[in-house]
């Protein structure tokens, strides 16, 4: 349960956003700063599975001869953490296999310790993730499976686990930009939520305070998520709009205009990056139950891009 983990406030606010308009998450921190704890929780902020999305992954895992006696039908989101040393062919399938971005349909695709994968793992799934299907050749015929999942992302931001500005850290530079180049550029630029997760601090530690239960985030996931339906008539969430919808959905007044352009200068933005800030910003505004996005939805998203 959310309320289990003890502050990262930005972390969980960035989980809520992600639930709530299917956006994918980066996140950069410590050791032990409660990256994988965060990221194994995310299921219980996620709506129930509609009977659709029941219908379709239950199909795949039996596609995958992954279905048994005891479970003949997959009603809860799938969570799937392939380990750092899996092959291309086992995370994004082959002739004879569905691979693990396939297996996590309509849940999660968590991917830990991000920069001991293989670059060339991490290549093939790039245009997977961002065309939301993946072809595969077999014998004689051409399979194309759906890849509908919500992805995670999670690394240390060194080879020896720190921040560069910790006294801990005794990586050279050129080991961290080595390191960090192995999931940088293109990689990142197709992530929608980028989050640094900072060690706690020792009152934060002791605080008795309890944290926000998964149940009353999950009830703000959905209500944002029935104001998605109702706006797009559809089961689409925010991340899927194309152009248009985001021209039509994601209006700025004069304010909100001018502070985008800066950010664009200031951020270098790529125009997949700014389009992926308007998606953030009306999934922040749909949980605040707005019709428009405000100034403070926009700077909200911004905070979510790697500085």
């Amino acid at each position: 349960d959310f309320s289990e983990i003890k502050g990262q406030y930005l972390a969980k606010r960035a989980m809520e956003i992600a639930a709530a308009g299917g956006h994918s998450v980066f996140l950069m921190g410590d050791p032990g700063s409660g990256k994988s704890m965060i990221a194994k929780r995310y299921i219980t902020i996620l709506p129930d599975m509609t009977e659709e999305e029941i219908i379709e992954t239950t199909k795949i895992y039996s596609i995958s001869g992954m279905l048994s006696s005891t479970e003949p039908i997959i009603k809860k989101r799938p969570f799937r953490s392939p380990h750092h040393t899996a092959t291309q062919t086992a995370m994004v399938g082959g002739a004879t296999r569905v691979g693990e971005i396939t297996l996590a349909l309509n849940g999660v695709f968590f991917l830990d310790e991000l920069g001991e994968f293989g670059i060339k793992t991490l290549e093939t799934l790039r245009q997977p993730l961002e065309n939301g299907s993946i072809t595969i050749s077999r014998a004689n015929s051409i399979i194309t499976y759906p890849v509908k999942n919500i992805t995670i992302m999670a690394s240390n931001p060194s080879p020896s686990g720190f921040f560069p500005e910790d006294p801990q850290c005794t990586d050279s530079l050129r080991d961290i930009k080595n390191y960090q180049k192995r999931f940088s550029g293109p990689l990142l630029d197709r992530v929608d939520l980028y989050v640094e997760m900072r060690r706690l601090k020792k009152e934060e530690i002791f605080s008795e305070k309890l944290s926000e239960s998964s149940e009353k985030i999950k009830e703000r996931v959905i209500k944002a998520r029935q104001l998605q339906k109702k706006r797009y008539k559809s089961n689409m969430l925010n991340f899927q709009m194309n152009r248009n919808q985001i021209s039509k959905y994601c209006e700025l007044d004069k304010e909100s205009k001018e502070v985008l352009e800066k950010a664009i200068d200031s951020l270098k933005l790529s125009v997949r990056m700014y389009d992926k800030i308007l998606k953030i910003s009306r999934t922040i505004s749909d949980l605040d139950n707005s019709e428009k996005i405000k100034i403070n939805h926009l700077l909200e998203a911004l905070n979510y891009r790697k500085k």
